[in-house]
């Protein structure tokens, strides 16, 4: 049940329940996370598992005709319900970390109207996994908004920074003290990135028609889903948002170990005429800039793209593809981490990295070639903390929706059973080891 609280009775109950926190026991476990320890963990997003994210601009644009989406997110892995055997399934493994989303549509369902379930229920979430042993790692936004958010005009409306500022401060005041690392955003270079892809381009006139038709359903002249905005528009409020939103967060958790995810591939100039620089000036400069005082950098790394002299470059003919198209290449991260490293002088942490197959000895190959990339990297002097991988489920993968299984757990999509693979004990026995 969504209950509705003004924001000062919202603070002030929060404020409450993360000062009668902050002696808790488990707190002492976070202590260990600055410092040299290495993350080992798997990651989700709370639209892509929740399931019945109804007030999300995606479950607008999911149901939309004609849509871009294969299908509908629906119950998705129905997380919102079985989150404590998610988490213990990260335990089970041997990893140290969970990295996982809370959802701002849930939390904030109508403009000032926020949800005292939503945000104790996330709160358990943290709490859990301290209990058990492990690190949890929030992100705050995950690609979707609330539908009032984008028929605002979404990120493409600078006055709209506020309303994300004031839910990083509410959900701040609400987590309490048990997580250690968070991201503002995860990968709010995305709809950059994607311009630059032949297929994506040739799915946008949907994204288009699904935001006209969105914006009519609701009533709405501006509505911009994520992550089909104007990207001239929203940069500069996205920019201004994460900024805000550190200080924001910073000053009521000074310890958080905060920053923000790039999507980022191994960018490689095609022979004989490349866009390549000006594809760096334009996905990657500015949030390279903007990380610049953050405490990491996050990367998140699926393979390499080769910029032609407009676009990037299919792959080459005849080698492996995974189930997303992109060329089987888990060597783009070693090359990720060190760019990443070098072009903010940050630490990183890598925040998703993974493959979609129904093949998992292919999944445990990439992720052997991975993690000894990412030796290499750290060999050479790279300051890398952590190794999250995409994703502990096979989940809902926006457009592809559950075409795609880049998870160390398949999930029955009628009783929602999970079912390790043998890709989930070997990376935690990688991680038991203590090592790369």
């Amino acid at each position: 049940m969504i209950g509705s609280m003004s924001r000062r009775s919202m603070l002030q109950t929060a404020g409450v329940v993360a000062a009668t926190s902050m002696t808790s026991p488990v707190l002492a476990a976070e202590k260990r996370l600055p410092g040299a320890d290495f993350l080992w963990g798997a990651a989700t997003a709370g639209h892509q598992v929740e399931g019945g994210n109804v007030n999300s601009d995606s479950w607008i644009m999911e149901h939309l005709k004609p849509s871009a989406f294969a299908e509908p997110s629906g119950d998705a892995c129905d997380s919102w319900n079985r989150w404590r055997e998610d988490i213990d399934l990260v335990r089970r493994f041997g990893l140290d970390t969970y990295r996982f989303g809370i959802e701002w549509s849930r939390i904030e369902p109508e403009m000032g109207e926020y949800s005292s379930a939503a945000l104790a229920h996330y709160r358990t979430m943290v709490d859990y996994c301290a209990q058990v042993g492990l690190r949890a790692f929030v992100t705050y936004s995950h690609f979707t908004v609330p539908r009032w958010f984008a028929a605002l005009g979404g990120w493409e409306e600078p006055a709209n920074v506020d309303h994300f500022v004031r839910f990083c401060e509410m959900a701040t005041r609400a987590l309490g003290p048990n997580y250690g690392h968070a991201l503002t955003f995860n990968e709010p270079n995305l709809a950059a990135q994607l311009s630059w892809q032949p297929d994506f381009r040739r799915t946008m006139p949907y994204f288009a028609m699904g935001n006209q038709a969105a914006a009519k359903a609701i009533g709405s002249d501006r509505f911009s889903a994520t992550p089909t905005f104007d990207i001239d528009r929203a940069l500069p409020n996205q920019l201004a948002a994460h900024r805000r939103a550190c200080e924001a967060i910073k000053a009521l958790r000074p310890d958080l170990i905060l920053g923000l995810s790039l999507a980022l591939a191994d960018e490689q100039a095609a022979p004989g005429g490349s866009a390549l620089e000006r594809k760096i000036a334009q996905v990657y400069a500015p949030w390279f800039e903007a990380v610049a005082k953050d405490d990491f950098i996050g990367v998140q790394t699926y393979g390499r793209a080769v910029v032609g002299p407009e676009l990037d470059l299919p792959p080459p003919a005849g080698v492996e593809l995974t189930q997303t198209g992109m060329e089987f290449f888990p060597e783009a991260l070693e090359a990720t981490v060190q760019w990443a490293a070098r072009a903010t002088g940050r630490p990183v942490i890598v925040t998703e990295n993974g493959v979609a197959t129904t093949d998992d000895t292919r999944r445990i190959a990439y992720i052997d070639r991975a993690l000894a990339g990412l030796a290499r990297a750290r060999a050479a002097g790279t300051d890398v903390r952590g190794y999250i991988h995409w994703s502990l489920l096979d989940n809902f993968e926006w457009n592809r929706a559950y075409t795609a299984q880049f998870g160390l757990v398949a999930v029955d999509r009628r009783t929602f059973v999970r079912t390790p693979k043998p890709s989930a004990f070997h990376l935690g026995r990688k991680a038991q080891r203590g090592g790369i």
